[in-house]
Parts: structure tokens; C-alpha cells; sequence
């Protein structure tokens, strides 16, 4: 079959490999029929997070069930399915408190309570480096599905692919920062980044009642996007002091009710930021983090889905005692949000393929990878074929 396949960083290409086989009773072999980059695979990509041996990359996939395990009872060959990106078994003590990225089963050579840079880390995930699991992902002609009587949803077939494909992470993502940031109506929500999850949690914002949102970005095409696709305001990141007074402005000085960072530890940077975390010894940088501390209203809530894999010197700890800020964060529990959420899309409370700029065969995943990390051709999102 046909895969994108990492060969360290910056070098993803199309390669034939062998086709998946079931290995476990509740596994399933998915004919993949959409898939995508997010802006997570990047960290990978550039060499951010490590993944030493070649890999199938993708998180974001759905597609057509082709064969099923034994104990797989719920579904059969033929059903169509999205498929959220944690993978987990469904039965562990976080799977039942609503954690899946959490799962105690999944990724047992790497698991651990510590949540370490190198060890210890949480549940699997598809297509993340060997640290996750080491779980081929669905930028692929086929993929396996580990526990897929757990995670894939059945989709109704008068929704096309694209109208369904981001329930499995950038939508459920997005809507967990805003139900971390407890939105109940009448809130001023600011998210700090207008890619693919900081437009989906402005979408979210205003399901949940939000009376005003606005998105912050460095580059005005992206704004304008998230201006169309969300019907948000925006500001032009120019700097990290008149970003904050912006906020404080529109707010009767106070700040922000909820800070949303979806950006990540690969922030644009300057040299002077960049001689710091070498100095530090940190990967990449939390000034995205830091801006959400200082816009967020006293009391008030920052979440964080922008991944962040290290240490950081000089958090502001003090900011964060004094200001009273509640600060969550990591990875979605799609698996808790995904069946309201595909009611959402059902019932045409939410459009999510507005975001789509870029549909590419698989076969040109190195220029897909490429112009969606140089941000390159007003790059948003970019959905690839398999068939192609």
C-alpha cells in the first residue's frame, strides 16, 4: 500500500509498504478514504519531537472498515467510520473517567505516572513517534485500529468525508479548550493562534454561548480565514505587550474571561528567543503561554492544547499565584466530546470543512507537509486522498 512515511526531520514521502494485518481480537483494518496534516504532525516533521526509525504518520483519518477482529462486535465490514486520535482500550481507570490520552494500556513500553520527556509518558496515539506508542498512522492506504470496538463512531452517509474528518481531533480538540475554559454564555474567549484547532475552538466558542471571541496570529491570510470560517474578530500579533494591551482594551481593562493557546512549543521566534532555549537547554518556547497569562483576566482560565514536550525556565509562577489563573491542558478527550459533537455536524449547528484550503493526493504528501509548514499558498489545512 501506499503510505507517507518519516524519514527524520523534513523527510516524508510516499512509500509502498506492506498492508496491515490484525494483531489483537478488537483490532479492525480501515480502508482509509480521508486523511490530514495537522499541525502537530510539524513537531514531528521538524525534528521537535524525535522519531529515530521510519514511521506512517497521521492522526486525522476516517474511512471504510475492511476487516474485524473476533471481539469486534459493534462493527462490521463496510461501515464508514471516524476514528478519534488517542488510542485507548476503553477499560483502564483513566478510559473510564473520561481520559483517554491518559490509557493505562496502550503504550506499555513507554507508559509511566512521571509524564518524563523521554519516559513515562501517557496513552498511544496514532502515527506519534515510538514515545506514543509507536502506532502506524492513517496516512496510509490502510491502517490498523487497535481497541476498535472503543473508538471508531459510525457516520451517516449524508455527510460527505470532509464534513465528518475532523471529529477525530482538531474539532473535539478545540471544544476542549473551551470546556476547559468552563464557557457557559456571555464570556470574552481570546485564542492565541488561527490554524486548524484555534478556529475550531472559536467555532466552539460560540456553540457555548461565548458573547465575544477573538483570535490572535502573526499572519494576516490565516486571520482573515478564521474572520470567514468562525465569524470572529481578530489581532495581528506584532508583539507580545500590544497583543495583551489590545485584549485588556476591549475588556474594560481586566483581560480576557478564557485564554485559549493553540499554538505549541514552535512559536515564530526571534534570535534573541532562540539563543535562550538553547542557553536553557528547552525545545522551542512557552511565549505563547506567557501571552495567555498576561491577557487572561485575574481569576480567569488559560487553556492549553498547543503541545509542549520539555521544561521551560522562568514560567511565570508568580504571575500565575497572583493573578489566581486556573491552567489546563494536554491532550483532548476526544472520545468524551466526539458523539455530541457529530451531533453538531448532524444537525448543522457547525460547519468544519470551511477550514480545508489544500486537497492533495497522498502521493504529494512531501508538498503537502512542505507548504504546510513553510505556511506557504495561504496553506490552512490540507486533506489528502489515498486513492490518489
Amino acid at each position: 500500500m501506499k503510505a507517507a512515511v518519516i524519514h527524520g526531520p523534513g523527510k516524508i514521502t510516499c512509500d509502498n509498504i506492506e498492508d496491515p494485518k490484525l494483531k489483537d481480537s478488537r483490532d479492525i483494518i480501515l480502508k482509509v478514504t480521508a486523511t490530514a496534516i495537522c499541525g502537530s504532525d510539524l513537531h514531528i516533521y521538524s525534528g521537535g519531537i524525535p522519531q529515530p526509525r521510519p514511521m506512517v504518520l497521521g492522526h486525522e483519518f476516517m474511512g471504510i472498515v475492511e476487516e474485524t477482529g473476533a471481539d469486534v462486535k459493534n462493527l462490521k465490514r463496510g461501515d464508514r467510520v471516524v476514528v478519534p486520535f488517542p488510542i485507548a482500550c476503553g477499560n483502564c481507570f483513566f478510559c473510564t473517567h473520561h481520559l483517554p490520552g491518559h490509557c493505562e494500556n496502550s503504550n506499555p513500553e513507554h507508559y509511566g505516572p512521571e509524564g518524563g520527556l523521554l519516559t513515562e509518558k501517557g496513552g498511544a496515539l496514532f502515527g506519534y513517534t515510538d514515545l506514543y506508542g509507536g502506532y502506524d498512522g492513517g496516512q496510509a492506504e490502510y491502517v490498523r485500529v487497535p481497541y476498535a470496538d472503543y473508538g471508531p463512531r459510525i457516520v451517516p452517509d449524508n455527510l460527505t468525508d470532509e464534513q465528518v474528518l475532523f471529529l477525530t481531533d482538531i474539532f473535539p480538540t478545540g471544544y476542549s479548550g473551551i470546556d476547559w475554559g468552563e464557557v457557559k454564555g456571555g464570556e470574552t474567549v481570546a485564542i492565541f493562534g488561527a490554524g486548524p484547532v484555534g478556529i475550531m475552538a472559536a467555532k466552539s466558542a460560540w456553540l457555548r454561548g461565548a458573547a465575544r471571541v477573538v483570535i490572535v496570529d502573526t499572519l494576516q491570510y490565516r486571520l482573515d480565514k478564521a474572520r470567514l470560517a468562525a465569524n470572529c474578530e481578530t489581532i495581528l500579533w506584532t508583539s507580545n505587550k500590544e497583543v495583551v494591551e489590545q485584549i485588556r482594551d476591549m475588556t474594560h481593562g481586566r483581560g480576557a474571561d478564557v485564554c485559549v493557546e493553540a499554538v505549541g512549543f514552535e512559536p515564530e521566534r526571534n534570535l534573541l528567543d532562540r539563543a535562550k532555549a538553547v542557553i536553557n537547554l528547552e525545545k522551542g518556547s512557552p511565549k505563547v503561554i506567557e501571552a495567555c497569562m498576561s491577557a487572561v483576566r485575574r481569576g480567569g482560565i488559560v487553556s492549553v492544547l498547543g503541545v509542549y514536550p520539555t521544561t521551560y525556565d522562568n514560567f511565570p509562577l508568580g504571575q500565575f499565584f497572583d493573578k489566581g489563573i486556573i491552567l489546563k491542558g494536554g491532550q483532548a478527550p476526544a472520545h468524551k466530546h466526539i458523539d455530541k459533537l457529530l451531533e453538531y455536524v448532524i444537525e448543522g449547528r457547525v460547519k468544519l470543512d470551511d477550514i480545508i484550503t489544500h486537497r492533495l493526493p497522498l502521493s504529494e504528501v512531501s508538498h503537502a507537509y512542505d507548504i504546510f509548514k513553510k505556511k506557504e499558498d495561504n496553506c490552512v489545512k490540507v486533506v489528502l486522498d489515498p486513492s490518489r
